[in-house]
């Protein structure tokens, strides 16, 4: 497999797994696919192995979880460190996800968690201590993950 050219039982396996992974069985995208399980499962090894497969992720309903502010924080790097900061916020407590932006000045997001506004301060102080610019806060009243529909179409070619 090289990267980027799934095969529609790939694509599909990948769509299925989104819907939810830890409640969804090699039999049953099996029997979906009109497949064996094993080769299913041998599928997903090799989507693993290859890096498509990055993981298998919790959805946590934070304010549930003791944690009623989810934040995102919106900062700027400078372009030469925006890799080695972004890194280097992910071992902050508190927070969730750190994505880099390719474009803008807006060019690295972090979600956070705290209990009160002492936690969001100390994350903003730390982020800040990084070299991190913040340029926005934005709490999160919640957030919805879906599977991608274009696995169940023929792929990026059709």
């Amino acid at each position: 497999m090289k990267d980027g050219e799934l095969d529609d039982v790939d694509r599909h396996i990948l769509y299925y797994l989104q819907q939810d992974a830890r409640g969804t069985s090699s039999s049953e995208i099996a029997e979906k696919l009109d497949l064996s399980a094993s080769t299913v499962r041998t599928r997903i090894n090799k989507l693993e192995e290859s890096g498509i497969i990055r993981g298998y992720h919790l959805d946590i309903d934070y304010d549930l979880a003791g944690y009623p502010l989810y934040t995102k924080i919106i900062c700027t790097a400078p372009i030469p460190d925006r890799d080695e900061m972004a890194n280097a916020a992910r071992e902050i407590e508190g927070v969730t996800a750190v994505r880099e932006i390719m474009t803008g000045e807006r060019n690295v997001y972090v979600n956070t968690i705290g209990r009160d506004h002492d936690d969001l301060n100390r994350i903003s102080e730390e982020l800040d201590a990084l070299g991190l610019e913040i340029v926005d806060e934005q709490i999160i009243r919640d957030e919805y993950v879906c599977p991608y529909h274009g696995f169940l179409d023929g792929g990026p070619d059709e």
